[in-house]
């Protein structure tokens, strides 16, 4: 049998969790903004490649990854645009407690500034995972409209209207222009 014919073996779940959690939680983090979520986040993905990888057909693993956290979090996102906090009452402050970090929000979960991660919290879904799959975690346009299943053409949109949200929202920190007398 020649290689090429070979059929190709999944990785274990060991082998999947050890060599990928650190990326999926690290995407998971920059697409809903806070630990609770990106953990619970990572969580449902890892539960999905389980249930799907008898289905996954040799290509970018990676990519793969990208599009299973990137359409869940989608998911999520357009969910909880559906419930109503209304319902929850007026000592809802109070029922609900935050979840742990600190140590200054675990330092500013690694190190983006709480302003860009608040400016990115402040853009529609659609819009923050094509900035986030773009401009941090390196994918090219190509590989976000694969992730995303959407057309070329809607990724450099959603891309130019988030950056451009993105400026609106960090406009405070632009430094003041010097003018000469």
């Amino acid at each position: 049998m020649s290689a090429g014919a070979m059929a190709w073996t999944p990785p274990t779940w060991e082998e999947i969790v050890t060599e990928h959690s650190t990326r999926v939680f690290r995407l998971a983090y920059r697409l809903t903004g806070n630990r609770h979520d990106a953990e619970d986040l990572t969580q449902d993905v890892f539960i999905r490649v389980f249930r799907s990888l008898s289905s996954y057909s040799p290509g970018t693993f990676e990519g793969w990854l990208h599009r299973i956290t990137t359409n869940l979090f989608l998911d999520r996102a357009r969910r909880k645009q559906r419930i109503r906090f209304d319902a929850l009452g007026d000592d809802a402050a109070e029922r609900l407690q935050g979840r742990e970090p600190t140590p200054q929000q675990a330092y500013d979960d690694r190190h983006l500034d709480s302003d860009i991660q608040r400016a990115l919290d402040g853009l529609a879904p659609e819009y923050r995972a094509a900035v986030v799959l773009c401009d941090i975690e390196g994918l090219s346009y190509e590989e976000i409209a694969a992730t995303l299943n959407v057309k070329l053409g809607t990724v450099r949109s959603r891309i130019h209207r988030g950056r451009a949200q993105l400026r609106t929202a960090l406009e405070h920190r632009r430094p003041a222009e010097v003018t000469q007398s």
